[in-house]
């Protein structure tokens, strides 16, 4: 993939370059704030962006603003955002903007290669890869009664695993039940949540935001 790196820490920075490059992407540009970071995209039409929430020069949530107006700008385009810390407002204004190709991640996951690469992928290619952290928190949040509220327990465990990102088989294997179980409860969600199967867009990224939504 061909990558912009959004990220003010210039070790950081540099360690993200390093990571990414030596599994085989391309790193188009290195943004130290939000003007670089859209004239980066602009320039070099890239594949996804890894972006940090806070950016100068107020370091509060510049590059998530740039973010937005990004994919504002590029419907659609990629975004995996980094955050030192679970930030409620800023995950929720994000997910409002977009069907997909969206991730929010604490900063503490690039350590954890393997889950920071997949997250990568899966966003890369239009779907969700949202912290568990910052699940917990979006949900600990929720109050609202929408579609959502519909459902069984065990529904909202696979939905929160899917939005974590992870497939059938892997939802299956945590929940320790059959992939037929698991397609069973997605086709119920799918369902409750008044997603048909020519709703407009990727209806399991439609169901991880509609969860999320919720607050």
């Amino acid at each position: 993939m061909r990558i912009v790196v959004v990220e003010d820490n210039v070790l950081l920075a540099q360690g993200l370059n390093l990571m990414l490059t030596d599994e085989g992407h391309e790193v188009v540009a290195l943004a130290g704030d939000a003007a670089e970071f859209e004239h980066a995209v602009a320039e070099h039409r890239p594949d996804l962006a890894v972006v940090d929430v806070r950016l100068p020069p107020s370091f509060r949530d510049e590059g998530l603003r740039a973010a937005i107006r990004v994919r504002s700008a590029h419907p659609g385009f990629p975004v995996l955002v980094l955050s030192q810390y679970v930030e409620y407002s800023y995950a929720t204004e994000l997910l409002a903007h977009g069907d997909g190709g969206i991730g929010y991640l604490l900063k503490d996951r690039v350590g954890r290669v393997s889950e920071f690469l997949d997250a990568l992928e899966r966003v890369a290619a239009g779907g969700t890869a949202m912290d568990r952290e910052v699940i917990g928190q979006l949900v600990g949040h929720r109050t609202g009664n929408g579609g959502v509220d519909r459902l069984t327990s065990r529904e909202r465990e696979v939905l929160s695993l899917m939005a974590q990102g992870r497939g059938n088989t892997e939802i299956a294997d945590h929940l320790v039940l059959t992939e037929r179980a698991v397609s069973k409860h997605i086709s119920n969600i799918f369902g409750k949540l008044d997603l048909p199967p020519n709703t407009t867009g990727h209806r399991r990224v439609r169901a991880v935001l509609a969860y999320l939504r919720q607050n």
